[in-house]
Formats: structure tokens, C-alpha cells, sequence
């Protein structure tokens, strides 16, 4: 029995950090989903704590279930979120309670995984961003690239006029043929729009359409899907597990892109990549930045059968994130020849930095 005896956040508006305690004194590090992380830490101490503390953590897909059943009334992100505060704390504690990686409790081992560099910004001119991406090509050995079409759920807008029509080929040409080529259009089209940017895509020879379509109607993605050669990805939003069942049965995709965090835990991503596995789908993760989440999708994709070609990683730094600064007492984040590394340290082998915990605002659940 590994009953838990505390659960403790460590938060800013941007990020949230999670501490379990179990009886015995084992402790693990997770993380609740970035933004609005006050929040969701809230969520978690008023609607997740009380139905686990106490409570065993050796069977945690049924301690996630009785949190989702008794929060019956509240089945959306923000319970997810901190879900998944909860899980990923308990992974890092097992893993430290056996000395082994989270990567080695999930089936898989230590060591490289092959990434694709991640550009979050629209703002930036079609010959800039090749300029970054060949750079980071060239410094950090990346064979895999990813950009952004249109606008954020853009209602068919681009960011600005024919920007994604530029775009598109000046990478492919910049970049050279060699290299694997993703964009993602956050759900910016109606399905004709986002077919007619298909077709300029195949025609520049791209691997990866990520959400074309407003993300919730997968009816309209699987239209895109249906009419396009390219591999059209999705899945990052939705922490539903219904949602996903019915996104595979009817294949809106032909990748999943599971977040950890939104979804609730590796317990419940694990569902969902049993779910893939078995309509033989890859999965792909959506890990948007340098918090712990790219961390966890590390561990998840050295450990599954179906994991897809790379890891998002991305190459956003402080001047688009600073929040990112200062996490950790070393980063867990090294790219060797377009590849990251996990280490053979116990658990999540990460050591939040103290001083930012400092300033953290603190709170914490424990049994009475």
C-alpha cells in the first residue's frame, strides 16, 4: 500500500509544481499543466485532494476514475490539469521508491530520442524564421522542423495576407529536401481552406498537418483527412477520454497528439495510446514547451510501441516564454545531434530549483 499523506503545489499564474508525500515519507516531483497553473493548482487541492488523499496510489487508473466520478459535474480541462499534477508526482515517486526512471516502470529505457524543433511564433517573416530554423539545422544537427499556418483559430485568416503561401515553400527551399517538414494551423480552417493549404503542402513535399480545422469538430478534420495524402495530426486539446475514442473509431487523424498534461497523467495517455495501438495509429505528443511536459513525453515515448518519428521540441526561449527560466537546478534539456537524452536517474531525474520555489505561492492538502 503506498497510501498518500500530503499533496503540496508550488505555483505562479504560468506553471505549477506538485509534491506527494506518501505515509512511508516516499515523495515524488510532477507538474500541473502550464497556464492558468493557479488555478488548476486550486482545482487540485479542492476537487482532487479530497478523494485521494488517504487513499492507496498502487492502482491509479482507479484512484484518476473515482476523481472524474465524483467530479462528476466538472468534466473538463482544468480537473484534467490538475490530474495530472497528481499522476505525474506519483510516477516520479515510484520511480525513486524502486531507483529506476519513469522510463524503465513504463516498459522502455534510457537514452536518445530523435526530436523535431518546434517554432510557436506567427509573427515572424517567412525568411526569418528560415534563417533561425537553419541555424538551429546546422548548431544542434535538428532533421525535423515544424511552423505555423494561418492564424490561431483564425477563422481562415492568415497572420497576415499570404503568409502561408510564402511560407511554405520558402522553408521547403531554405531547408533543403532532406529535411522532414510539420505545420501547424491551430485550428485556423474551414475544411475546403484547410484542403486547398493540403494541396500547396504535398506539393512541397510536408510529412504533418496539425490541426487544420477547429479542433472540437472532428467531423471537419476528417474531412481533411479523407482528402489529403499528408498525414493529418490532432488531438492536443482534448482531455475527454469518450472524445478520443470516437477521434480513432472514425479516424479524424492518421496521428494522435495526446498532451500528458491536458489529458490528465501518463495513466490516462496510456489509455489513449492503447487506443491508437490498437487502430494502428502513432502518437505523436504535443509538448509546447520547456516545463516538465516535454520531460514526461520523453519517458512516454522511449517506453510504447506506437510512439511516432520524434519528440516536439520547442526552440522557443525566455523571450517567448520567460516563465521558462529558472525551473530547474539544471536543465533536463540537451539536444546531441537533433536528439534529447534521458538519463538513468530515478523518476523523472529532474531537480526543481529552490529558489524558484521560494517564490512560488505555496499550499498544501494533507490527511487530517
Amino acid at each position: 500500500m503506498m497510501q498518500l499523506k500530503s499533496i503540496e503545489t508550488f505555483t505562479n499564474q504560468d506553471v505549477g509544481f506538485v509534491r506527494v508525500t506518501a505515509e512511508d515519507g516516499s515523495q515524488g516531483w510532477g507538474q500541473v499543466s502550464t497556464y492558468h497553473s493557479d488555478i488548476t493548482s486550486q482545482v487540485l487541492h479542492r476537487q482532487v485532494a479530497p478523494w485521494t488523499l488517504g487513499q492507496d496510489t498502487n492502482d491509479l487508473d482507479n484512484l484518476l476514475d473515482i476523481v472524474a466520478e465524483r467530479e462528476h459535474k466538472f468534466p473538463g480541462s482544468y480537473l484534467r490539469r490538475a490530474m495530472g499534477g497528481l499522476d505525474t508526482a506519483i510516477w516520479d515517486m515510484r520511480g525513486k521508491k524502486e531507483g529506476k526512471p519513469v522510463v524503465e516502470l513504463l516498459g522502455g529505457t534510457p537514452g536518445l530520442i530523435r526530436t523535431y524543433a518546434s517554432s510557436m511564433k506567427r509573427d515572424i517573416t517567412p525568411q526569418d524564421e528560415a534563417d533561425r530554423l537553419k541555424k538551429l539545422r546546422d548548431t544542434k544537427g535538428f532533421d525535423a522542423f515544424k511552423i505555423r499556418a494561418g492564424a490561431e483559430v483564425g477563422r481562415n485568416k492568415d497572420e497576415w495576407p499570404g503568409r502561408t503561401e510564402e511560407i511554405i515553400p520558402t522553408i521547403r527551399k531554405e531547408l533543403g529536401a532532406e529535411v522532414d517538414l510539420l505545420i501547424d494551423a491551430n485550428s485556423c480552417y474551414t475544411p475546403e481552406r484547410a484542403i486547398e493549404v493540403g494541396h500547396i503542402l504535398q506539393d512541397n513535399e510536408y510529412c504533418h498537418y496539425e490541426e487544420p480545422c477547429p479542433y472540437w469538430e472532428l467531423e471537419q478534420t476528417k474531412k481533411v483527412t479523407d482528402a489529403l495524402d499528408i498525414n493529418v495530426t490532432g488531438g492536443e486539446q482534448d482531455c475527454d477520454l469518450p472524445t478520443w475514442k470516437r477521434m480513432i473509431e472514425m479516424r479524424a487523424v492518421d496521428i494522435i497528439q495526446p498532451d500528458i498534461l491536458y489529458l490528465g497523467g501518463i495513466n490516462r495517455t496510456l489509455r489513449v495510446v492503447e487506443m491508437a495501438k490498437i487502430a494502428e495509429l502513432p502518437v505523436t505528443p504535443h509538448c509546447a514547451n520547456m516545463s516538465m511536459v516535454t520531460l514526461f513525453t520523453m519517458h512516454l515515448l522511449r517506453a510504447i510501441p506506437n510512439a511516432g518519428k520524434y519528440l516536439e521540441f520547442s526552440i522557443e526561449g525566455s523571450d517567448y516564454y520567460p516563465w521558462q527560466d529558472g525551473l530547474f537546478t539544471q536543465s533536463p534539456y540537451t539536444i546531441e545531434d537533433g536528439h534529447a537524452r534521458i538519463t538513468d536517474l530515478p523518476g523523472w531525474g529532474v531537480e526543481i530549483n529552490p529558489e524558484w520555489l521560494a517564490r512560488s505561492n505555496y499550499q498544501i492538502s494533507e490527511v487530517e
